[in-house]
């Protein structure tokens, strides 16, 4: 029976390992149909001889992405914006998380209980913008940053990594004097460390992404985020008569270089928070 299990056993990882591969080569086709048209010349792309593989390798593209003032203008706006929105973001989950992880505060389960109800009653974007425009928020950076500034399931990670230290190590820093302020600088954090990488990665690919709160908040356009730019950059490309194709081709080789561009921040940082992402999940999982 022992075979029997086991045989089966790898009869089912190894379907399983064929499907995700599969899935994964599904999901980077459009990642590597729009880096080849991103190096591909235009003669090539003219001719449809551009899919999966570059034809006629040329950085033009690039060149003339990296010329357009707006563009680079709003990637570097879009990096320090997240960089600044993650950095809040994860400071107000931690202060949040922190207390909540006492189970001897009093009013922590009705605390909690508030913040678990907003992930379910959501009151839709109207009141959203009305909130917004009352706190006189509109056409600011802050719109972008303080409606999202906390996300409650990330705190209830956050809150449950805290609660898996060994209560044992918040006495000792007790008795060696050390306030609640400096308990979670110097005992907590460190030893959360995981998550903390975790959630940032959450709220810095979020921000990144996230295109609805420029549309509803923001209407100048220094203040609009490269997924904004991109956005426009696509609408914009519009084919007369006199043009024919070519306008649109080439367009479509400056977008996708652009593309590229806006994906290179996430890239770079992903390799650095991948090896925290697994533990840190596990470390906030919810203990029975």
């Amino acid at each position: 029976m022992s075979g029997v299990r086991s045989k089966e056993e790898k009869r089912f990882q190894f379907f399983w390992k064929i499907l995700f591969i599969a899935i994964s080569i599904i999901a980077l086709v459009p990642i590597v149909r729009v880096i080849s048209i991103s190096v591909s010349s235009k003669d090539a792309i003219l001719s449809g001889k551009v899919f999966l593989y570059l034809v006629e390798f040329t950085m033009e593209a690039y060149q003339k992405a990296i010329k357009s003032g707006s563009f680079i203008s709003s990637f570097l706006y879009s990096v320090v914006l997240m960089g600044a929105a993650t950095a809040i973001c994860m400071l107000m989950t931690v202060l949040a998380a922190y207390p909540l992880s006492k189970k001897n505060l009093k009013g922590v389960s009705v605390v909690m209980t508030l913040f678990v109800l907003t992930m379910y009653l959501d009151p839709g974007i109207i009141p959203k913008y009305l909130n917004v425009k009352d706190f006189g928020l509109i056409d600011t950076v802050w719109a972008l940053i303080v409606p999202e500034a906390l996300s409650a399931y990330n705190m209830i990670i956050m809150c449950q990594a805290f609660r898996g230290i060994d209560s044992s190590l918040y006495e000792a820093a007790k008795i060696d004097g050390c306030s609640e302020i400096q308990t979670l600088l110097k005992i907590a954090l460190p030893l959360v460390f995981p998550t903390l990488a975790t959630l940032a990665l959450f709220y810095a690919v979020g921000r990144w992404n996230r295109l609805s709160d420029v549309l509803y908040y923001v209407n100048s356009s220094n203040l609009y985020t490269v997924q904004m730019v991109l956005k426009q950059m696509i609408e914009s490309v519009k084919i007369s008569q006199q043009e024919g194709m070519t306008s649109q081709l080439v367009a479509d080789n400056i977008k996708s270089a652009s593309i590229v561009i806006s994906m290179a921040p996430m890239v770079i940082v992903y390799p650095f928070i991948q090896k925290y992402f697994t533990s840190g999940i596990m470390l906030g999982a919810v203990k029975g």
